[in-house]
């Protein structure tokens, strides 16, 4: 990757005031989280549109179950990887304003991130879809597949399925953001998936920049303002966390929030 260009992209996140972060599941590849779209997937194994879908899981929940179970087998032994860290380190610097995520993993959280907004939800909660009991993964019970709610209902895990929409406050929380935001960081994503692919758009219509890192271009890139950083998140985004922070200064690596050096170096 060019030095030069990850300088220019420096130069535009350290001038922003209220940056916001969009990642896919490019950012998680390198944590061993693989793209379920891809080759090798768990879409060749679950067709999505019947066992990630809200009405199998209604009438077949033990269906949608075996999803569940051989993603949770996907995330279990994940760790955030350098991109969630450097992500971590621009919030806590104050210049992401929130990393708005379509992943379901909660790697950003474990990385650091404190102002997540979970696009397509998450793996590791869990909730009764009839009297709205809520579970974290660990107190899930573990008696019979599917597992039940104490109300006899089956517990589904906190994601979003096909016929399901984006929960109503992450999604006008994530537009009011990507409405307000003066730059926009988008790693790991290809930027098809709607209603998602709509925020780094809203910002080039305002001739606002986009930085791009990815293996590959995207729908994005060769638009006006957009900056591709092309190569492994992993690699490119600490390189590029390493330069804005070196130009914001001394405020920028003592943060706006407090001192939260311990999350991220756990």
């Amino acid at each position: 990757m060019n030095q030069g260009a990850i300088d220019e992209a420096a130069r535009l996140l350290a001038n922003s005031e209220r940056a916001v972060a969009l990642t896919g599941a490019g950012v998680s590849v390198e944590s061993g989280v693989p793209d379920f779209r891809s080759p090798g997937g768990l879409w060749e194994r679950f067709d999505p549109m019947v066992y990630a879908s809200i009405d199998t899981f209604r009438r077949q929940p033990e269906r949608s179950w075996e999803l569940f179970v051989a993603v949770e087998q996907v995330l279990a032994p994940a760790e955030p990887n350098p991109a969630h860290v450097g992500l971590a380190q621009l919030e806590e610097a104050g210049v992401l304003r929130s990393v708005i995520t379509q992943n379901i993993d909660g790697l950003h959280q474990r990385a650091g991130s404190r102002n997540v907004r979970e696009f397509h939800g998450s793996h590791s909660r869990f909730h009764c879809i009839e009297c709205g009991n809520e579970y974290s993964r660990e107190a899930v019970p573990e008696m019979g597949m599917p597992p039940r709610c104490s109300c006899g209902s089956v517990i589904k895990p906190a994601v979003v399925l096909f016929g399901e929409g984006i929960p109503e406050d992450v999604l006008q929380l994530s537009f009011q953001e990507a409405g307000e935001a003066d730059a926009m960081l988008v790693v790991g994503t290809s930027a098809m998936v709607y209603p998602a692919a709509s925020l780094p758009r809203l910002l080039l219509e305002r001739g606002r920049p986009v930085i791009e890192v990815d293996l590959a271009t995207t729908s994005l890139t060769g638009e006006p303002n957009c900056h591709l950083l092309q190569g492994r998140a992993g690699e490119i985004v600490p390189r590029l966390v390493e330069r804005v922070l070196r130009l914001r200064g001394p405020v920028a690596r003592a943060g706006r929030g407090g001192n939260n050096s311990t999350a991220l170096r756990s």
